[in-house]
């Protein structure tokens, strides 16, 4: 005991033992499978120029094939269960590219095609004393998009409130006609848009003889209501049913739990189902068509005649056919995506500002 306790303090040394994460891959690993994904598009790209395949979609089934066989081979010795979940990540990855790559295209020559035909003036002029074939700095898409906010917004304004009232009904109200409202609300999302079309110029235009802004927004509306309403209705069954009670409980009625507890417990998500709607008509055409026809000029009365939007613009130009029309159509559509893009990056924006 003498001994071990003459041994000076400065000999001894501490070790605190360092927590280890044995599932951390290593550096080396970590490099390896970075590399892995562009070594197999390389080994694709090699078998696209030696065999019978060609063109992206060519390239894209052996890259596929890559993966999936490169995942076969690497969880094979890790156990049943671990093969069979590397392999299901490996689809679910392939799928969802397969699902993503087709709509980026898209995008991109949205972009790239609609750009060309955009200036500051497209945003500001109409095309009343400009030709479709006229030089690309010349006329815009002015008229059409007042006349497009003209229409979707009076048809938000008539199908928001009818929209969130028929979903409360269903799951708040639970009437006795709650079942006839979903199968009405199930049956109108079924409706092609020409029949809406049809519907208001039978009921609307034939009384009013008069094609207008407001028919092409009651059109709208009937388009509208039924992603509303069914967005609604989903959005509302996510709140608990411990609110509800806690309001009872405190003595409220079930008209006043509803207004100032559940609905806005799920204000976010009522504002995204008015956006969904929105995106689901502003780029209808066939309604329009039969409603509110088209036009060149400005127009800010909805009730004073045949007004222009974006679809009826898009379409004028590409039955025109020309190059100038076509590059015109183009712009129209990809300002249409950017329209969309706005409101429903104002409405997120909006529908945050109640956390706290």
């Amino acid at each position: 005991m003498n001994s071990i306790s003459q041994i000076p303090d400065a000999d001894i040394q501490v070790v605190v033992p360092q927590p280890t994460q044995p599932w951390k891959p290593t550096r080396s690993q970590t490099i390896r499978r970075g590399l892995r994904p562009f070594v197999l598009a390389l080994v694709a790209l090699a078998i696209v120029l030696f065999t019978g395949f060609a063109g992206p979609d060519g390239w894209f089934i052996v890259f596929a094939g890559l993966v999936f066989a490169d995942g076969f081979v690497v969880h094979r010795k890790e156990g049943r269960l671990k093969q069979i979940d590397g392999l299901t990540k490996i689809l679910v990855t392939v799928g969802a590219t397969l699902a993503f790559v087709p709509w980026m295209s898209i995008f991109w020559s949205l972009v790239t095609k609609g750009f060309n035909g955009i200036y500051f003036g497209f945003f500001f002029n109409d095309m009343r004393l400009t030709t479709p074939d006229d030089e690309l700095n010349l006329g815009g898409a002015g008229h059409a998009i007042v006349g497009s906010l003209i229409m979707v917004l009076i048809a938000t304004v008539i199908t928001l409130p009818l929209g969130i009232l028929s979903g409360v009904y269903i799951t708040e109200v639970r009437g006795k006609f709650a079942g006839l409202v979903r199968f009405v609300l199930l049956s109108m999302s079924g409706v092609p848009s020409i029949v809406a079309g049809l519907f208001i110029y039978a009921t609307f235009i034939v009384w009013t003889k008069s094609f207008s802004g407001i028919a092409g927004a009651l059109a709208l509306a009937i388009l509208m209501l039924p992603t509303v309403a069914r967005t609604a209705e989903e959005v509302l069954k996510l709140v608990p049913d411990d609110l509800r009670s806690a309001s009872y409980a405190l003595g409220s009625s079930q008209w006043r739990s509803s207004l100032m507890v559940v609905l806005p417990t799920v204000r976010s998500g009522l504002i995204t189902a008015g956006i969904l709607g929105v995106a689901r008509v502003v780029g209808e055409t066939a309604p329009l068509l039969l409603t509110s026809l088209s036009n060149t000029a400005f127009k800010f009365n909805p009730m004073s005649g045949p007004i222009g939007s974006m679809p009826t613009y898009v379409f004028g130009l590409l039955q025109i056919g020309t190059e100038y029309a076509i590059a015109r159509a183009w712009a129209g559509a990809l300002v249409m995506m950017l329209i969309v893009l706005i409101l429903f990056s104002l409405a997120r924006i909006l529908g945050g500002q109640d956390r706290r």
